[in-house]
């Protein structure tokens, strides 16, 4: 079997795949606070395993420590998905309806201040999958459960921060590039990003009536 192709993102999935296999995508469920070391776990290593195509060695190592950062409130407010096999989690990823866009640059004082549908778009945080899973779809349906969700509570639109692995499945679900910009970890290390954006779809509004 040829080797899956290794991406992630900030907001850490797979290129959707173009090959001939089928895809087999693991069943999804909301996070519960018992997945937490789990959850973790998987974070770091799909950085350590995946951001090395990407990013020198000083860059994945602070990435391990601080994208690879588990937002737990993302847990508590029910809009973090999980995906499992075999008893293993091998994906993770949700949306936020709170002001935070993504993790790595330390706390801001307004970082939790919840987001005004109307006026403001949700945001897609924290998708990781591991390397072994990358390809097989799951990235996708963890973002159509995020858009799904966010249309069910009246969001318009959807941001995300993603590093550069992650560019091409959020673009060929519909995201544009907005912007680079280089987020700069707490300890001193540089990582180019793209910020990204989308319309929810009439689909997912749809869907969440």
């Amino acid at each position: 079997m040829e080797p899956r192709a290794r991406v992630a993102g900030m907001a850490c999935a797979g290129v959707p795949s173009t090959g001939s296999f089928e895809l087999v995508t693991p069943p999804q469920r909301i996070a519960r606070r018992e997945d937490i070391p789990s959850l973790k776990a998987l974070m770091r290593a799909s950085v350590l395993e995946i951001f090395p195509a990407f990013y020198n060695e000083r860059q994945t190592e602070s990435a391990a420590i601080h994208i690879a950062h588990l937002d737990e409130l993302l847990v508590d407010d029910e809009t973090y998905f999980v995906h499992e096999a075999d008893g293993e989690t091998v994906a993770c990823g949700g949306w936020s309806r709170r002001n935070r866009l993504y993790a790595g640059e330390g706390e801001g004082e307004d970082d939790d201040r919840l987001l005004d549908p109307a006026t403001e778009p949700a945001r897609v945080r924290a998708m990781f999958v591991r390397s072994d899973w990358t390809r097989q779809g799951i990235g996708r349906a963890i973002l159509d459960a995020s858009e799904a969700a966010a249309a069910a509570e009246g969001f318009t639109r959807m941001v995300l921060g993603a590093t550069l692995p992650g560019v091409p499945l959020y673009a060929a679900y519909g995201f544009a590039e907005t912007g680079r910009f280089v987020l700069k970890t707490p300890d001193g290390v540089d990582l180019a990003g793209a910020s990204m954006g989308k319309e929810i779809s009439s689909r997912a509004s749809s869907e969440s009536r």
